[in-house]
């Protein structure tokens, strides 16, 4: 039923399957690749004719993650897959950027390449398998594609290249490295490193090379099993006579030109050319003027190249290697967290560091889960930069690769999150652009997050290459106009500190360079980087000690796991009532790392006594801030440390005698206390006597021990109340009889109707020998229970002496 044509490979330990014929028959070109179960499927068609007036190639790639690859749900309303995301936008253009410079000179039909990832197995990443699929997919439909081209990722760990990395394996290594090539040559570059040497990614290149020249050779295999005729070509016209009329007309003008090393002064000079020109084949078809167009931007590029590859005489006077005049200013913006202003040449940008707390990290949504990015660094580029005007608002493809290329660049120099708590946002606003602003990006975004105190590792610096090749001759530039990107034949970019290189990014418009040119770039470069940091440190050589007055402080606090519930409370209740009271932001992980963060430093510090209070235990000893929450009779109970109460007793509260506890402390009020016991059962006492209320500083205790002191200052017995002595409320002392009682009678019933039982003889035990009571009278009470005369042993004991009988 289905003409399925399949090849396998061995590549990188797993193995690699091309099929192509069973699925979405109807592309003109459709690929399933299969590396471990990581499925993608890449269909390409094209447009059979083109559009009337078409001047450009329309090439468009769309790379598409399918949640259900994963075994997941999208998230959000809508729950598919929406808009592209930032990694879908990313590897778009990664797979555009090897395979456009592989259609002919002329070729404008339409051509749709769409990527989608079917399984994914979470070990394979799918974007260098898409890149192959494309490729594959292409050489398959019979388009004018002069490939095949194929990627791969290389790592490196413990000095050992590792190509088609696992996740776990780029995170361990110093590299992440894609590549992508024509059996011959490589055709692009993209990176990012910790700070490793120009020869350690030279030879990364070159692995990866050697790596993907296996995998083209399947795409060929498979090629002539089922490729489809390859589309036949309309033969270029002959437009020889045409180049000779233009460079008549306007190539002195162009020259000129080409001398002004002002932008705006050059522009205007070639804008009156190029008029010149147009009017030259005012009466000529449509299709003529086309092309007279054409050539004159063949022209423009001609002249260029010449000049610098023959007479080594760049477009504003510069050597090859001379980088333009930089300026650099930091503190740029008053309110900002961190800012700098960076220009190079006619490149400018305004970078502004921002930092924020855990709830401010980006949350990713992939296939692989959720996760979080604690650094983000947005890229804009608003037409006024290039002096035009056009579309302003959402970032498109190119300023989201940007950005990203920024990123990469400084995330290897990036402190830990345990050195640096804080979310952060990098913003450049490109405000001029004559060449690399990607660059510009990466030296301002150092500056600021300098000065906004972020503590780098180094500073970094990035400047962009460029290329003229002719043949076996060549000329590597250093620090690229915009004219110079878009006549010549690379764009090659690195970034990196003193130590070494933390990206690198290769872009090229021909068939790939060899190992000696791009040798001699990197070389250049790293004299490049060497200069760009020296200009930058004479703005700012080292980060701030102290953030910004403007920027959230950030205090972090371990606690053992097991307090972990202790501290968030049933449903959240303490650790909201934590963030209410104090107005700190609290946020704990499952290993008991707690964050605070404020801009009132007082807050930060409320909050993390309040979590030591609820987390550690008090010492005997020691002297704590607490707060009066009861107060009873005996004393007061005081809350300190956060989520602790102890009681200090009336006793404690000052040395001389308090007849109230109201009379000195009242509800709410802020005390000082000294923790003198902790019971077996956690019950706390504490003193206030023995602290100064004022300074916390433990004072002597001069009052004796309780034994010792003397009784002359107890209340005297008439202010305790009347002495039960006759006159008492217990009524007469019955000394024999009398009272309401009746005659106590020996072992008998008492008198008068009393509603006591008799007392048996012996039924209680006689008092001990040596009670402190007063021999009982005759037939009645004494001052004290007699002592018995009987055998039946020593007598129970009473309640404790502070308890009287009414107790």
């Amino acid at each position: 039923m289905f003409n399925m044509k399949t090849v396998e490979i061995e590549w990188g330990g797993q193995t690699l399957k091309l099929e192509t014929g069973r699925v979405a028959r109807q592309a003109d070109g459709a690929v399933m690749a299969t590396l471990g179960e990581t499925v993608v499927l890449c269909a390409v068609t094209a447009a059979r004719s083109v559009k009337e007036g078409q001047d450009f190639f329309p090439l468009t790639v769309h790379y598409q993650e399918k949640f259900s690859s994963a075994g997941r749900i999208p998230g959000g309303f809508f729950k598919r897959e929406r808009g592209a995301t930032e990694k879908e936008t990313l590897v778009s253009r990664l797979i555009d950027r090897p395979i456009r410079p592989l259609f002919p000179e002329g070729f404008y039909n339409e051509i749709n390449v769409i990527c989608q990832v079917m399984s994914y197995d979470g070990v394979n990443e799918p974007d260098v398998l898409a890149m192959v699929a494309a490729s594959a997919a292409l050489t398959l439909s019979g388009v004018p594609f002069m490939g095949p081209i194929a990627a791969a990722r290389v790592g490196y760990v413990e000095g050992e290249y590792i190509l088609n990395p696992t996740d776990e394996q780029v995170a361990a290594g110093d590299l992440d490295l894609v590549v992508a090539g024509t059996h011959d040559a490589v055709m692009m570059v993209e990176s990012e490193a910790k700070e490793l040497s120009e020869e350690v990614m030279l030879e990364a290149v070159m692995f990866a090379h050697r790596g993907i020249q296996k995998v083209i050779g399947a795409i060929v295999d498979l090629a002539e099993q089922a490729a489809k005729e390859p589309w036949a070509m309309a033969p270029q016209a002959d437009l020889s006579a045409a180049k000779t009329k233009l460079k008549k007309l306007i190539g002195k003008d162009i020259t000129a030109a080409y001398k002004l090393t002002d932008k705006s002064a050059r522009s205007s000079a070639l804008n009156e050319a190029r008029a010149k020109a147009k009017a030259a084949f005012s009466d000529a078809t449509p299709q003529d003027q086309m092309a007279a167009n054409k050539l004159v931007k063949k022209l423009e590029a001609e002249i260029v190249r010449t000049a610098i590859l023959k007479d080594g005489q760049r477009i504003d006077g510069r050597t090859t290697t001379q980088i333009r005049p930089i300026e650099a200013i930091v503190g740029f913006l008053p309110r900002t967290h961190g800012s700098a202003l960076f220009t190079r040449g006619e490149t400018q940008s305004i970078c502004t560091t921002t930092l924020g707390t855990k709830d401010a990290e980006q949350m990713i949504d992939g296939l692989g889960g959720l996760s979080y990015s604690n650094f983000m660094l947005h890229y804009n580029f608003p037409p006024y930069s290039v002096g035009e005007v056009g579309r302003f608002g959402a970032p498109g493809r190119r300023e989201i690769g940007h950005g990203k290329l920024a990123w990469r660049a400084l995330h290897p120099v990036l402190p830990s999150k345990d050195e640096f708590p804080y979310t952060i946002r990098v913003l450049s606003d490109i405000t001029e652009s004559n060449g690399s602003s990607s660059m510009a990006t990466v030296c301002g975004g150092s500056l600021s997050m300098m000065d906004a105190g972020v503590p780098l590792k180094r500073p970094v610096s990035g400047i962009a290459m460029g290329l003229i090749l002719e043949g076996k001759d060549f000329a590597v530039i250093s620090d690229i106009l915009g004219d110079e990107d878009h006549l010549g034949d690379m764009d090659f970019k690195v970034a990196g500190t003193s130590e070494g290189i933390t990206t690198m990014q290769m872009d090229i418009k021909i068939a790939g360079i060899t190992e000696e040119i791009m040798r001699q770039a990197l070389k250049q470069a790293a004299e490049g980087r060497t200069h760009i940091l020296g200009e930058m440190a004479k703005a700012l050589d080292s980060t701030r000690t102290e953030l910004s007055a403007h920027a959230p402080r950030i205090e972090t606090l371990q606690i053992d796991k097991a307090k972990i519930r202790e501290v968030i409370g049933t449903g959240g209740k303490v650790i909201r009532e934590i963030v209410a009271t104090t107005g700190a932001k609290v946020d704990i992980d499952d290993e008991g790392l707690i964050k605070i963060s404020s801009s009132d430093v007082a807050q930060i510090e409320a909050a993390r006594q309040w979590i030591l209070g609820i987390t550690q235990e008090a010492e005997v000893g020691k002297v704590y801030d607490g707060k009066v929450v009861n107060m009873v009779d005996f004393g007061a109970f005081v809350n300190f440390m956060g989520g602790k109460d102890g009681l200090v007793h009336v006793s404690e509260i000052r040395n001389e005698r308090t007849e109230k506890v109201t009379d000195v402390l009242s509800e709410g009020q802020a005390v000082k206390v000294k923790v003198l016991e902790i019971d077996p059962r956690g019950k706390v006492r504490l003193s206030m006597r023995v602290v100064d209320q004022e300074t916390g500083a433990e004072l002597e205790d001069t009052r004796p021990p309780r034994e010792e002191r003397p009784r002359g200052d107890r209340p005297e017995r008439s202010d305790r109340g009347p002495r039960r002595d006759g006159d008492g409320g217990r009524g007469p002392r019955r000394d024999g009889g009398g009272g309401d009682r009746g005659p106590r009678r020996e072992g008998g019933p008492r008198s008068d109707g009393g509603d006591r039982a008799p007392r048996a003889e012996g039924d209680r035990a006689p008092r001990a020998e040596g009670g402190d009571r007063a021999p009982r009278g005759e037939g009645g009470y004494g001052g004290g229970r007699a002592k018995q005369d009987d055998d039946n042993g020593p007598a129970p004991e009473f309640a404790p002496a502070f308890l009287t009988r009414e107790d």
